[in-house]
């Protein structure tokens, strides 16, 4: 394991957030970590907050105790459990920008975030700052879509083109895999445009599996005529997958599954955390 890992959680005190703060305190307990959780200032979301709260006075001050109450809440259930660390700071600026800076300046490990919420995500899910997030980061990026909360994973689906990189992602999945006891099911949805038969695919299993040394992996090729996005949405389904896992370079299986016109058409698929590597 990683010595010094470190967590990243922007946190914006909405539903989604306080989500995500619970999955990154979870997964840091396991990495043994530092937890930064990261506030971008938006006067909008002060007025509300402080509105609901009844608060009339200086909302900077307002913001800065309500992280401070996060801090110790996190700091009160997760260091007895392996959490190191978890302290939080406040940085001016566009929050896209803002977070890929912090988290490469304090040499992240990873980013825990959540998403803006279900109808937002799938009407327009590049446009959301989460996914903007995951195309600029050179940071892993955990995605925690809105009203799921923390659950042990039973089973891990990383989809997988077979690239040269899988070689050491996948050794990044075995070790998350192995702090909760998961399957990995390591999953090639193959379609009319990037179709391999059974023999290519033995091959590349054959090339991949002495880099996972871990006994709960099953290798799967699955056919779908139309989309990949779609074909992995159904695996997903039907063997109950609880977290998905994708390698994404800048511009690449990421931006081509998530389309506006086939993020409609899912909805499984994203009410399921995501977690997008980045630095295989």
């Amino acid at each position: 394991m990683k010595e010094n890992f470190k967590i990243v959680c922007p946190v914006d005190f909405s539903e989604c957030s306080l989500n995500a703060v619970e999955y990154a305190a979870r997964l840091g307990e396991k990495y043994r970590a530092d937890l930064i959780l990261i506030h971008v200032p938006d006067k909008d979301d002060y007025q509300k907050l402080a509105a609901a709260d009844g608060h009339g006075g200086d909302q900077y001050a307002f913001i800065q105790k309500k992280l401070e109450s996060l801090v110790q809440t996190v700091i009160e259930e997760s260091l007895s459990k392996g959490l190191i660390s978890c302290q939080s700071h406040i940085k001016e600026g566009k929050i896209v920008s803002t977070v890929v800076d912090f988290a490469n300046d304090n040499n992240a490990d990873l980013i825990v975030m959540g998403t803006e919420g279900v109808n937002e995500f799938k009407n327009n899910y590049i446009g959301t700052k989460a996914s903007k997030i995951v195309t600029r980061s050179s940071v892993d990026v955990f995605v925690i879509p809105r009203k799921v909360y923390f659950k042990p994973p039973r089973k891990f689906v990383y989809a997988t083109d077979y690239l040269e990189e899988d070689k050491v992602a996948v050794q990044k999945i075995v070790e998350l895999a192995g702090f909760f006891d998961s399957e990995i099911d390591v999953v090639h949805v193959s379609s009319k445009e990037t179709s391999i038969d059974k023999s290519l695919h033995k091959t590349m299993v054959e090339e991949l599996s002495p880099f996972i040394k871990y006994e709960k992996v099953n290798y799967v090729l699955k056919s779908y005529r139309d989309e990949p996005g779609l074909g992995l949405e159904n695996y997903l389904i039907t063997a109950k997958g609880d977290i998905l896992v994708t390698l994404s370079k800048k511009k690449s299986w990421f931006e081509n599954v998530f389309t506006n016109n086939l993020s409609k058409k899912m909805s499984y698929f994203i009410n399921k955390p995501l977690l997008v590597l980045k630095r295989a």
